[in-house]
């Protein structure tokens, strides 16, 4: 019974340690390349996309982490929340809706960003 109750002790201090591990990995996290902009039908998590939201596509952030993209040339950022992955075109990191790349003077073209994770919704 002693040992039971010391292996799932064990065990949840082990699950916490990871998750705490994971968080401060993903808090730290930073990027620069280039950004471009897209809409589509749904996302990868489910959701509908929409082009007026704050929302992104990234290849290997969890959903829901907040990311303040900053347009390098204007100086000018956005937060938005990862709920798509891509984007699937070389040398890009990240693919904003249009609402986001409007607020940070994108329009519809590609742009030099830097990325800043936030931390989880």
């Amino acid at each position: 019974m002693a040992r039971l109750i010391f292996v799932r002790r064990f065990a949840i201090l082990i699950a916490l340690f990871t998750l705490a591990t994971i968080s401060t990995r993903a808090e730290a996290f930073t990027q620069s390349g280039i950004a471009s902009v897209y809409s589509g039908g749904r996302t990868a998590n489910g959701e509908r996309a929409h082009a007026g939201g704050l929302t992104a596509a990234h290849k290997h952030l969890p959903f829901g982490t907040m990311v303040r993209v900053t347009h390098r040339k204007t100086g000018r950022s956005v937060v938005v929340r990862i709920n798509d992955r891509g984007p699937f075109v070389r040398g890009r990191v990240i693919d904003l809706t249009p609402a986001a790349a409007r607020s940070i003077g994108l329009g519809y073209g590609l742009a030099p960003v830097s990325l800043a994770v936030l931390g989880r919704n």
